[in-house]
């Protein structure tokens, strides 16, 4: 049976039967927004090189039912390969419930032996690897000297978009908007950052803007798109929600995580094709272009600058296996038998 050598990927597995069980508590403590930066980096530069694939996610969307399941696989090549399978449930209701929408497990499998190798809470990867990127993009995209950030939204995602962007900005000045003003101003407190109570105030003088809610309609509107703004718009991951409207999206270079997500799931880039008239040239580049240096990114400091976040399932996995890295360094996790 073949095993994963530690000087190879960031996953470390011993030679063992045993199964790796990591819960929310384990991710929390294994993944930190630094490293997992560096992680999503490395994974986005090793997909546009071809070292790892994935096909489009699967998404079984029953009749009459708001929640729906999505299948994420991937694949990472090399000397010790690996099989990843994320499976979802978004149940949004579960915001009224107190629980995370995204609900599921990340399956990681050796990828000689196809042995199951461990089992990670999807929730807490999710939430940490979404920000993640979305604090590369700032990293790669936004202007120089960038600190004013507007986080437009008050859930899981505006809470760790936060902490992505203090990872990557120097002493950000942030101020918060959501859609239910009371939750909003609580998150703001807990996280000492600046409460207000429209979107116009939130936005303006922002460098960076980050959409983090689960609207189905635009929050965002070109008007209030000053030149030079960098905007992570991640909220709306299904063809049928937006957060931007069409004349935001015409006005601003668009880069992606991946081309074919975007062209088949993005409601933000599908519905400004039907408004704007764009097309899939408007799309600049996938972040792994710039991480390779194929594409510039940013050519001028007027440039208005927007990151369309889908999440993909390489990210996943390259989340998963620094979790598990760390989790056999520090003794995280349960061991079973399976």
């Amino acid at each position: 049976m073949a095993c994963f050598p530690a000087t190879r990927a960031l996953v470390v597995f011993d030679c063992g039967v045993t199964l790796l069980v990591l819960g929310e508590a384990d991710i929390r403590a294994a993944l930190d927004m630094e490293s997992c930066i560096e992680a999503m980096a490395g994974i986005l530069a090793s997909l546009e090189r071809g070292e790892a694939t994935m096909p489009l996610r699967f998404v079984v969307r029953p009749a009459q039912s708001p929640p729906l399941l999505g299948l994420m696989p991937a694949h990472r090549a090399g000397a010790a390969p690996v099989f990843a399978l994320k499976e979802i449930v978004v149940a949004p209701g579960n915001r009224e419930r107190g629980l995370d929408p995204h609900q599921g497990a990340v399956l990681v499998h050796d990828g000689e032996t196809g042995v199951l190798r461990a089992v990670l809470n999807a929730s807490a990867v999710t939430e940490i690897r979404t920000a993640a990127v979305s604090g590369l993009a700032t990293r790669l995209l936004a202007r120089p000297g960038s600190r004013r950030v507007a986080i437009l939204g008050a859930g899981i995602q505006a809470r760790a978009h936060v902490e992505a962007m203090r990872a990557v900005l120097a002493e950000p000045e942030i101020v918060l908007w959501g859609p239910t003003a009371e939750r909003a101003s609580a998150l703001a407190r807990e996280l000492r950052v600046a409460a207000v109570s429209t979107v116009d105030e939130a936005v303006a003088g922002a460098d960076v803007i980050c959409t983090t809610t689960a609207s189905r309609d635009p929050i965002l509107f070109a008007r209030q798109l000053a030149p030079g703004v960098h905007v992570n718009a991640v909220g709306a991951s299904v063809p049928t929600s937006r957060e931007l409207d069409g004349a935001a999206v015409a006005a601003a270079s668009l880069f992606v995580d991946r081309r074919e997500s975007t062209l088949a799931e993005s409601g933000d880039y599908l519905m400004a094709v039907e408004e704007a008239g764009i097309g899939p040239d408007h799309i600049r580049a996938e972040l792994g272009e710039l991480l390779v240096g194929s594409h510039p990114g940013r050519t001028s400091d007027t440039e208005i600058t927007l990151f369309k976040s889908l999440g993909l399932a390489v990210e996943d996995l390259a989340a998963a296996e620094l979790c598990i890295a760390r989790a056999r360094e520090r003794g995280l996790g349960t061991e079973l038998d399976f």
